[in-house]
């Protein structure tokens, strides 16, 4: 019985573990990949084409490597490692994860945005609105409400990438699943995919409701 309540606080932690790496990447990307979508569609051709460039590089490269280099590669060119301290892993996992995502959502964002006519742009000008007010009351709720649904499929996706996260040795709930697997346990595995099938469950009811909230603009 001891050993079951170890365990099981073991693989609680590292399910916290998860969602702390979720929720930071969320916090992180949402914001950047709005801001990369922006120079994505900028005028200025070489921003345009810089970021272009960097969305492909990294939309184009598997993200397990994308760590593997971002946590390793600076100790061998860099004097002082930016990860050797107390939870280096952590954020050098955030920020791969982050760097990462943000430029899924990036495109996601700019075919939202580009997917408004230009005719609602010209009818704002019409009534006297800026292109603030026009951007704020006419566009954004309905790329909002056409992002939602491949928005949603990124972040449930992201949920079960963290997992990716212990090529690094981050201690997620996989990893201290995996490590208990080995000495014979294996109930901790199927403890582990009841977690991710319950957040996975929550975070698609979720957005359905957002869906049919923001329903109202289809058409």
């Amino acid at each position: 019985m001891s050993q079951f309540l170890t365990v099981i606080e073991a693989l609680n932690e590292g399910f916290l573990e998860t969602l702390k790496l979720f929720a930071i990447t969320l916090l992180g990307a949402l914001p950047l990949g709005l801001i990369i979508s922006f120079g994505s569609m900028t005028r200025f051709a070489p921003l345009r084409w810089l970021t272009r460039t960097v969305v492909w590089v990294v939309r184009g490269t598997p993200l397990m490597l994308q760590l593997i280099i971002l946590f390793y590669v600076p100790g061998f060119v860099m004097e002082n490692n930016p990860w050797a301290m107390e939870n280096g892993r952590f954020w050098a996992a955030a920020v791969a994860f982050i760097l990462n995502y943000a430029c899924y959502f990036s495109e996601i964002y700019r075919g939202g945005i580009e997917s408004i006519s230009k005719g609602q742009y010209e009818a704002g000008y019409v009534l006297g609105l800026t292109k603030k007010q026009i951007f704020r009351k006419i566009i954004l709720k309905q790329v909002v409400q056409r992002i939602v649904p491949p928005m949603s499929n990124e972040i449930i996706t992201l949920i079960k990438d963290t997992a990716l996260a212990r090529v690094i040795g981050y201690a997620d709930i996989i990893m201290r699943a995996e490590d208990y697997s080995l000495t014979g346990l294996i109930w901790p595995l199927f403890y582990t995919a009841v977690f991710f099938l319950l957040f996975v469950g929550l975070l698609t009811i979720l957005f359905s409701r957002i869906e049919k909230k923001m329903s109202y603009y289809n058409g």
